[in-house]
């Protein structure tokens, strides 16, 4: 038997009435098969009354779903094996007033902000679309207003040439019915967090996991925010380079500065903010670790980060609103954009990790043994070397080979001897 378990597929020894929410599981994600005579290891067991269990499951499964589910036998190696074929429902569906969804193989109960935004999902709303109801024009934040009339000059002309507010907030579709949304508490409110008390930031200045050294809270609306994070960062937690072009002064952050902001706004756009989890940016001495409260859909998963991808904002106004102003794209190039610009400034590839409802980036200084340094080595080596294998060896991409290439190329540490095809 070639099946594997799955988030489509299930099995099970024999029939439990517990083994339903697993049925809802399916129906409430994306459908799905639970084989009924086949054990976790793929062994078939078969079942021995096959016409009595035939019998009793539509009754037991139609009662609770309310659905139509398709039974039926299947022998695998001359044994019977009892499907269970349910489809992707498009209302969410409880079981003994609970909600269970796939999570890869696994069966998994809904609450909190997970359940919030499952049924938001449902019934085709997404967090930053639901109204506030105390939440008035009067509080929304003017000179952030007129300063994302200047920033969206480019891309929507329309925005600066609306002199009336509230028509202006409607286009931007932040408005529904006769309340404003929640998009704009956080985009132009003046006190968004008196309406989302978990909606700002911190800063802090780490020692070592455990050892705090300063920190800062960052407050405001999201485009305030995104300001003074940046300016706290570049001021108070990060050094700066001094060189000189000619007689002008130039200072140049030990960090891309592209590549901070990109992390910055991204976690900002993406942010669930039903969620405890503020973001935290922890600075250290070799590195920077973006701490972001977020849910990843699975069409985008962490492994898609180092590559372009589909855009899938989890906030979609506040996403199109930070497009207008000419902070983001729109084709889901900011992440690899950030891996370029660590590239570019010859330091390691930063990381991706999801864990817990929460994703977080790496970025790092250049180590003792930079990635150049370890990618000169192996060319020493064996000059005949593939990109392929120093990408395997040094744990980056291929375009990460490249760029570095590059890099030495320019800084004359590597020349190429012989022509196109064959030279090295």
């Amino acid at each position: 038997m070639q099946l594997i378990e799955s988030q489509t597929i299930e099995f099970k020894q024999l029939w439990k009435d517990e083994y339903l929410k697993t049925i809802f599981a399916f129906a409430n994600t994306d459908g799905g098969v639970l084989y009924i005579g086949i054990c976790d290891d793929g062994d078939i067991a078969g079942v021995e009354k096959v016409n009595s269990l035939l019998e009793i499951l539509p009754n037991k499964i139609n009662n609770r779903l309310g659905l139509l589910i398709d039974i039926r036998v299947k022998p695998f190696d001359g044994k019977d094996v009892v499907l269970i074929e349910v489809a992707k429902t498009y209302a969410p569906v409880s079981f003994n007033g609970k909600f269970y969804k796939r999570s890869g193989s696994n069966t998994i109960e809904l609450n909190g902000s997970n359940l919030t935004n499952f049924l938001l999902q449902k019934y085709g709303k997404t967090w930053d679309d639901i109204v506030v109801d105390n939440f008035t024009i009067d509080d929304i934040n003017l000179e952030t207003i007129e300063n994302f009339k200047i920033w969206s000059r480019k891309r929507a002309p329309f925005i600066e040439e609306e002199k009336d507010l509230k028509r202006l907030l409607e286009k931007l579709n932040l408005y529904e019915g006769s309340h404003l949304k929640r998009a704009a508490v956080l985009l132009f409110g003046k006190d968004p967090q008196r309406y989302f008390i978990q909606s700002h930031s911190k800063i802090g200045r780490f020692l070592s996991d455990s050892e705090l050294l300063t920190s800062d809270i960052v407050e405001g609306n999201l485009f305030e925010q995104l300001e003074k994070i940046i300016e706290i960062l570049r001021t108070k937690y990060l050094h700066s380079y001094i060189s000189y072009d000619g007689l002008n002064r130039v200072e140049t952050l030990e960090y891309p500065y592209e590549a901070v902001r990109e992390i910055i706004i991204n976690a900002l756009i993406h942010r669930d903010y039903s969620d405890t989890t503020v973001l935290q940016i922890r600075v250290y001495d070799n590195k920077i670790v973006f701490t972001n409260g977020a849910t990843l859909s699975h069409e985008v998963p962490i492994e898609k980060f180092k590559v372009d991808h589909l855009s899938k904002p989890y906030n979609p106004l506040i996403a199109n609103i930070f497009y207008k102003a000419g902070f983001v794209e729109s084709w889901g190039k900011g992440t690899n954009n950030i891996v370029e610009d660590c590239i570019k400034m010859q330091l390691p590839e930063p990381d991706y990790k999801y864990t817990q409802h929460a994703v977080q980036v790496f970025i790092y200084k250049a180590t003792p043994k930079t990635t150049k340094e370890r990618l000169v080595e192996f060319i020493k080596e064996d000059s005949y070397i593939t990109r392929e294998l120093l990408a395997e060896k040094l744990g980056i991409t291929i375009n990460g080979v490249k760029q570095h290439i590059l890099n030495l190329k320019k800084d004359n540490i590597l020349k190429r001897v012989g022509g196109r095809k064959d030279g090295f």
